[in-house]
């Protein structure tokens, strides 16, 4: 049976996904413009991704009650 390989990760998944758009956003300031509108797309799908996350563990979100 093969063993997975686990690590820690040092940051939040929010921390890392913000990270993550603000990379792709840096870098749609330099591409070609039919590139560029790619690169936001996918930036504001990693900030959806990371608020909903955010949503998802927020403390106010509770399960029901039996």
């Amino acid at each position: 049976m093969l063993k997975r390989r686990r690590f820690k990760q040092s940051q939040t998944l929010e921390a890392r996904l913000s990270a993550e758009a603000l990379r792709l956003r840096e870098e749609a300031k330099r591409a070609a413009p039919s590139e560029r509108e790619d690169l936001i797309r996918k930036a504001r799908h990693v900030e959806m991704t990371a608020h909903l996350s955010e949503w998802l563990n927020s403390p106010g979100l509770q399960p029901p009650k039996d």
